[in-house]
């Protein structure tokens, strides 16, 4: 009885819970054998008291899997660092989506999969090339902090670069791969953070890195924040607002191509100028910027001149297909969707994300168990909104968010540092001539520039949603870490 109640008192430190399991992948007549190594890594802290030392004392349980081609070469074999964003986001997307061995059947935008779902072999799986490390941040998936420390101690933007650094740090190191070609993959909030972490496993670590994989990429914030007097915004989301009103046949059958070059050019130039003038914009001026908008958006000029000319990113979604009595989706525009009242501003949910989740968090949860034999009773926080919600930008008090800085500056100290950008035409979530715009400003000799290559895709956020796209992402990335692995 003693011991229970000491133990009660004073738990015993919690341990690594790794669980390895073998398997094999096939992929064009090649058999790929391969160990899947899964479970929650213990994050520990040097803690120092009156000066002294006091050992290094648990503070966080970060779940991962880890996925190592068997018999290779570690100094030859690339291995990639995979998370998703949110802030409060598991990496179930990426995993499950488009690099993984295993992916979700979820269907698409029209046609989508039936509940319980499924899984299947991913033959177009990026372990083909490099092996893979998916990375839940604390508060996501099973990642959780340990017994009387505080999860808001993760939730922030520094915080979270020093816990999922040390993660990749503690893995490289006991997994013997400091000399392999090393590569972080980012999503959304996921490529802030990467390029928040190029910089800072330089500085704390002395990790350099050979590429960074950008999916639909947030560098800046101020690109794509709707804030008060910030009008940047309505110009980055034009395009792709001309986008969507395409793909939904609002704007006749003009090739999507053309549309996007007019799109862009008036969203370079004439647009921004009109914004900037307020009331000293003469009224002639103020109805051709209006007709002009009407004809890349597929909205009435009347509501156009109602919102001032400044379409915020939800109401558009709202308002694009209410004469169908649809909304569009955030994250992805093909989706349409059903809402409770049609004369509202903002739709209760993003369809796109709706249509989606359940696939993932049924298949996530089944194959952690099932195929590989980790067992854990806590709910998988596919997107956690507390994490969301209590996530600290106190680094940024008083101005934007953004990590072009230390993006910049990583790859000026490293001039091997490449970065595949991928984006998507119908992201309503993070813009591709956002990103464009945010890339263009980047701090770097013409020569660094040239180690920046987009990649577009005819589909949105998570554009591996799509199938054709998935196909032929896979295969961009894939020729990205052949050629930026220097091997």
């Amino acid at each position: 009885m003693a011991d229970s109640e000491e133990e009660s008192r004073n738990p015993p430190d919690p341990t690594d819970d790794l669980v390895t399991t073998s398997h094999t992948l096939t992929v064009k007549r090649r058999k790929l054998n391969y160990t899947a190594t899964t479970g929650r890594l213990v994050l520990r802290q040097e803690v120092f008291t009156d000066g002294k030392f006091d050992g290094h004392l648990p503070k966080a349980e970060v779940f991962l899997t880890a996925y190592t081609l068997d018999d290779a070469d570690p100094t030859q074999r690339p291995v990639t660092f995979a998370f998703n964003g949110g802030p409060g986001s598991s990496s179930v997307w990426l995993h499950l989506g488009l690099f993984g061995p295993r992916r979700v059947v979820s269907g698409d935008a029209g046609d989508l999969a039936p509940p319980p779902y499924g899984l299947v072999d991913n033959p177009e799986s990026l372990l083909a090339h490099s092996d893979l490390v998916f990375i839940d941040p604390v508060g996501t998936g099973y990642s959780r902090a340990v017994k009387n420390e505080k999860p808001a101690d993760y939730h922030g933007f520094q915080a979270d670069l020093d816990s999922i650094g040390e993660v990749i740090r503690l893995w490289t190191t006991r997994n013997g791969r400091w000399l392999s070609p090393k590569f972080l993959a980012g999503e959304s909030y996921g490529t802030t953070r990467a390029g928040g972490l190029a910089h800072h496993l330089q500085q704390r670590h002395g990790m350099y890195l050979n590429g960074l994989i950008l999916i639909s990429a947030v560098l800046d914030f101020a690109s794509l924040d709707f804030t008060k007097g910030n009008d940047l915004p309505y110009s980055t989301f034009l395009p792709t607002y001309a986008a969507i009103a395409h793909y939904h046949g609002l704007l006749g059958d003009r090739p999507l191509a053309e549309l996007l070059s007019e799109a862009e050019e008036f969203a370079a130039r004439d647009y921004p100028w009109a914004l900037s003038q307020g009331h000293r914009l003469s009224a002639e001026d103020r109805a051709a910027t209006i007709t002009k908008l009407a004809s890349l958006t597929g909205l009435s000029e009347d509501y156009l001149d109602r919102v001032d000319m400044r379409v915020e990113h939800v109401r558009f979604y709202t308002e694009l297909l209410r004469h169908r009595r649809q909304v569009v989706g955030r994250l992805d525009g093909r989706f349409t969707g059903w809402d409770p009242d049609y004369g509202r501003e903002h739709w209760e949910d993003d369809p796109s994300f709706t249509a989606l989740t359940g696939a993932y968090t049924a298949a996530l949860n089944h194959y952690v168990r099932a195929e590989l034999e980790y067992p854990n009773d806590l709910p998988y926080e596919v997107l956690s909104l507390s994490t969301h919600e209590a996530w600290s930008y106190k680094e940024f008090e008083n101005k934007h968010v953004t990590v072009v800085d230390k993006l910049a500056t990583a790859m000026r100290a490293n001039p091997h540092l490449k970065v595949h950008v991928a984006s998507g035409y119908l992201d309503g979530a993070t813009p591709y001539y956002a990103t464009e715009h945010v890339l263009a400003r980047l701090q770097l000799p013409a020569d660094l520039r040239e180690n920046i290559e987009i990649a577009y895709y005819e589909a949105g956020h998570m554009m591996y949603a799509h199938e054709p796209s998935r196909v032929q992402q896979s295969k961009d990335i894939a020729e990205f870490i052949r050629s930026a692995a220097n091997r």
